[in-house]
């Protein structure tokens, strides 16, 4: 994993139980030593709310811990070798054992985002307790979470990566997480930032994406057209961002009720879109239909 950004609302196809810290249920009432401390009464502190739990409930606790350690099975063949060279590099420093149950777990879930993000998810879960320190197991935690549409921890997972490395790779992703947890406005705040101008022109486009569906967001359609119109709609390349920025310009112009305008860029966009990862002929079609020609 690592690099996967897709904003799922521009591709043209279908598409908090946060960790807030600190320690729950602390009782700060009153000043100086609590009642019923040691040296009190030499009985100990009286039960508080919350301290007590019934057996069952701390088995199912301990349960729930250990499945999520555990993460899915593991299929035999996954040796933990299939990891790219300059990630499994990153986990040299752990005992060979537990390196090699990361590097497992980190490959599965790599391998199955795609298909069965949700299982994918859990995998890199079961990566991330056992190694909760090191940026590239975030790293694959968030991108898996993101993919599985878990974008409130897909967002502190790559948060902690950030921290962690300094990396900016994960910024369209991470706006595209505030667009879907309904804050446009900090989807923005992360579009503008320095670092996007240096950024590869499929990274670029990809935060182009987030920023014009943020604007549409906040019902801002001649901006997004602007955002768009800023982007290298007419690049003579082929590459599926091409595909992706066409494609959300011709919807854009549509809903902005420019449809001789958006049935030309849908023919653009299925001119370029050998793979056909969106609909744009379908659109094309229907746009026909509505125009009469």
């Amino acid at each position: 994993m690592g690099g996967r950004s897709n904003d799922r609302r521009d591709s043209g196809k279908p598409g908090e139980d946060r960790r807030t810290g600190g320690k729950p249920g602390q009782d700060r009432r009153g000043a100086g030593k609590p009642s019923g401390s040691r040296g009190d009464s030499g009985k100990g502190r009286p039960a508080r709310s919350g301290d007590w739990k019934r057996p069952e409930d701390k088995q199912a606790a301990r349960t729930q811990e250990q499945a999520l350690y555990d993460g899915p099975d593991l299929p035999e063949e996954i040796t933990g070798q299939e990891l790219d060279r300059s990630i499994g590099a990153q986990l040299k420093g752990l005992p060979e054992k537990l390196a090699n149950r990361i590097a497992r777990h980190m490959v599965a879930a790599g391998q199955l985002v795609d298909e069965d993000p949700e299982t994918a998810y859990q995998h890199a879960l079961a990566a991330r307790v056992r190694a909760p320190r090191l940026a590239v197991v975030r790293e694959a935690a968030g991108e898996a979470a993101y993919a599985a549409g878990h974008y409130a921890e897909a967002l502190a997972e790559l948060r902690a990566a950030k921290r962690m490395n300094g990396a900016t790779a994960y910024l369209p992703i991470m706006a595209d997480c505030h667009r879907a947890l309904k804050q446009p406005e900090m989807a923005l705040k992360l579009a503008k930032s320095p670092s996007v101008v240096n950024f590869a022109p499929e990274a670029k486009a990809e935060m182009t994406l987030v920023e014009s569906g943020a604007r549409r967001d906040m019902g801002q359609l001649d901006a997004a057209l602007r955002t768009l119109e800023l982007a290298p709609l007419t690049s003579k390349s082929r590459a599926p961002w091409v595909t992706r920025l066409r494609y959300a310009y011709a919807d854009t112009l549509e809903a902005a009720g420019r449809d001789t305008d958006a049935l030309m860029w849908f023919h653009r966009t299925h001119a370029v879109d050998s793979d056909e990862m969106t609909d744009a002929a379908q659109r094309a079609e229907i746009l026909e239909k509505k125009l009469g020609v």
